[in-house]
C-alpha cells in the first residue's frame, strides 16, 4: 500500500502582513487582503484580524417615526386574540408575516414561525384546550425574535391575509387575529 502525501496546510499570519504593508486610515493602521477577505488592525503594535464580511444589522430602526413594524402587528395580535389556541391558518398567518419582515423565503429554526408550526401541530393533538398553545406563547417578543423588520404595508397586509384565508377551512380570517393585526397596521401607516 502506498502512503499518499498530504500537503502542510498554508498558514497565514495576519500580523506579519499587518506589518509589511500598513495603510494609515483615519489613524488607525489597516490591511486588507482582497484575495483572502481578512482585515488586519494594529492597536499598540498589535495586530487584529477578523473575517472581512457583509455588515448585517439585527433589527434595525423602522423607516421613518411613528410608523407600525410588522413585528409590532405581531405583538398587537397577542392584545387582541392572545388567548385563542394557534391553529394552522394563524402558522400561516404568522410565516407569511416573518417572510415579508426578513425577506426571506424560508422560515428560521427556532423563529416565530416556526414556533407558531409547531405549535400548530401539537394543537392538532391535543385533546383538551388547556393542553393548547395560544398566540400569545407565541407572539410573545415577537420584535425580539424577527432578524429584521419593517414597517407594515398594504402589499404586506393582503399577503398575510391571503396566507390566513387559504389555510383555513372556512376560508375566512379571525376577526382579531394576526391577519386583522398587520391590516390594522398598514391601515395606520398609510394614513401618515
Amino acid at each position: 500500500m502506498s502512503e499518499e502525501k498530504l500537503e502542510k496546510p498554508v498558514a497565514y499570519d495576519v500580523k506579519e502582513e499587518a506589518e509589511k504593508t500598513p495603510a494609515t486610515q483615519g489613524g488607525v493602521d489597516a490591511v486588507e487582503d482582497k484575495d483572502k477577505g481578512v482585515v488586519a488592525e494594529a492597536s499598540g503594535g498589535q495586530a487584529e484580524g477578523e473575517v472581512n464580511q457583509k455588515n448585517v444589522v439585527a433589527n434595525p430602526p423602522p423607516a421613518s417615526e411613528g410608523t407600525i413594524t410588522i413585528g409590532e402587528a405581531l405583538e398587537a395580535a397577542v392584545l387582541t386574540a392572545g388567548n385563542k389556541p394557534v391553529e394552522w391558518s394563524d402558522a400561516a398567518a404568522i410565516q407569511a408575516a416573518e417572510v415579508r419582515a426578513t425577506g426571506r423565503t424560508n422560515i428560521m429554526p427556532g423563529g416565530v414561525a416556526a414556533s407558531a408550526q409547531s405549535a400548530a401541530t401539537l394543537n392538532a393533538r391535543a385533546s383538551s384546550d388547556d393542553d393548547k398553545t395560544t398566540l400569545a406563547d407565541v407572539l410573545t417578543g415577537a420584535r425580539c425574535k424577527l432578524p429584521s423588520d419593517k414597517p407594515a404595508t398594504r402589499k404586506d397586509a393582503e399577503g398575510v391575509t391571503g396566507a390566513e384565508m387559504r389555510n383555513d377551512p372556512h376560508l375566512t380570517t379571525y376577526p382579531t387575529g394576526v391577519a386583522a393585526s398587520v391590516a390594522a397596521a398598514a391601515r395606520i401607516n398609510q394614513a401618515k
